[in-house]
């Protein structure tokens, strides 16, 4: 009868992200959770929650993931397809599920989780389906959220934390200026973006010798393309005294950081440049206001002030910042940790957060395109540190080709 289970030992670990010291204090921190909230095991499924207690960033492909959690042991779940990778990385313990039976998956969380265990889970990121079957799995155990709790944990940055987003915005500056490098007329904006992508990979690597080098990209986007932040790259060309947006993400074992700036080749036009100049002016202000004990709700409401008295309120497109950490375009986010007008969140020493005010001219009006600056503060117990080092505004980035 073929295995439903089993562990793949198959070379040495490779060498950590994190030092055991710091792995012992996130997950000393999470049985504190657990301690506090009543769970005896904690079933952690999403992306960002196993990389950050594990240092296994999975990549799911349809198949389900967990890290189960109880005050004696750590343990990573994995599919075959995976072979020896996970427990390569995982720190504490792997058990491999096959894919013989749909059912394996929790046939291992049942060997890892007792019976009438109570369940900690993280509700914003289970399926349905998942949920419903873990019901199944564990008919006894009554079940917990536990993502606000892990949330606010991952919002506080270790020192290690913040040496790696630091060089992540380092090497997003050398991303930066690769796409400078590339931008001249008639260049396809992917043309752009590969060479960025590219360069930060390359000092990921240098960086981080034992690093997985994954899910890096950049966007540059040209013209009318600049009107959302999250747009692809095209095969559309750039032409000269045309808006264009600067969008470098380095991803270094899933801790995200990003560089965004707006760019004009050659020349902008009057109007660009009034409107330019007010997002320089809303972001200059927004980055004085990012300190210890300013509430994410109020600098939000400032910084509106100054749109509206432009008449350029309603042109916003989101709020003006962003928790970092362990995030990614395609998994997890610190939701509240953002500077919106609906989160009261109070910023703390260990945080880091972007400042990244956007508004978005339509199509056919003087000025149009989408404007975008970005900087990553870390804050200290008596301000906060600007450490993205690419210059903003026209002052430096009209570029001369």
């Amino acid at each position: 009868m073929l295995e439903s289970m089993k562990q793949i030992k198959n070379g040495r670990r490779v060498t950590p992200t994190f030092s055991s010291k710091e792995m012992k204090r996130r997950v000393k921190g999470l049985r504190l959770i657990m301690a506090d909230l009543g769970v005896d095991a904690a079933v952690l499924t999403s992306i960002h929650c196993i990389d950050y207690y594990s240092d296994f960033l999975y990549c799911s492909f349809g198949r389900r993931y967990a890290l189960v959690v109880t005050q004696e042991q750590i343990t990573s779940v994995s599919a075959n397809i995976d072979g020896g990778q996970p427990g390569r990385r995982t720190v504490g313990e792997n058990v491999v599920y096959t894919d013989w039976d749909r059912d394996n998956y929790f046939k291992a969380l049942q060997r890892l989780v007792p019976a009438d265990a109570r369940i900690g889970v993280e509700f914003d990121h289970l399926s349905l389906e998942t949920y419903g079957r873990l019901q199944e799995a564990f008919p006894s155990s009554p079940i917990k959220d536990l993502s606000s709790a892990v949330m606010r944990q991952r919002m506080i940055k270790s020192p290690e934390e913040i040496t790696v987003i630091r060089n992540g915005a380092r090497i997003a500056d050398l991303g930066g200026a690769a796409c400078v490098e590339a931008l001249s007329e008639g260049v396809p904006e992917y043309e752009i973006a590969l060479h960025s992508t590219q360069t930060m990979v390359r000092a990921i690597a240098e960086t981080y010798p034992d690093a997985e080098l994954m899910d890096t990209w950049t966007w540059f986007q040209s013209g009318i393309n600049t009107d959302g932040a999250h747009n692809p790259v095209t095969s559309r060309q750039v032409q000269k005294g045309e808006i264009l947006s600067l969008n470098c993400f380095p991803m270094i074992a899933g801790y995200y950081t990003a560089l965004e700036r707006t760019l004009f080749l050659e020349h902008a036009s009057d109007a660009h440049l009034r409107t330019w100049a007010i997002n320089v002016e809303v972001h200059e202000r927004g980055l004085t206001l990012i300190k210890p004990g300013a509430r994410c709700c109020d600098i939000a409401a400032e910084l509106n002030e100054i749109y509206a008295r432009y008449g350029l309120l309603a042109n916003r497109t989101f709020g003006y910042g962003h928790s970092f950490g362990v995030l990614s375009h395609y998994y997890g986010r610190e939701a509240g940790l953002e500077l919106r007008e609906d989160v009261e969140t109070i910023l703390e020493p260990g945080m880091v957060v972007s400042m990244e005010p956007m508004i978005m001219i339509p199509e056919g009006q003087p000025g149009a395109g989408g404007y975008r600056e970005h900087d990553i503060l870390v804050l200290g117990h008596d301000g906060a540190e600007n450490i993205t080092g690419f210059p903003y505004g026209p002052e430096h980035n009209i570029i001369k080709a």
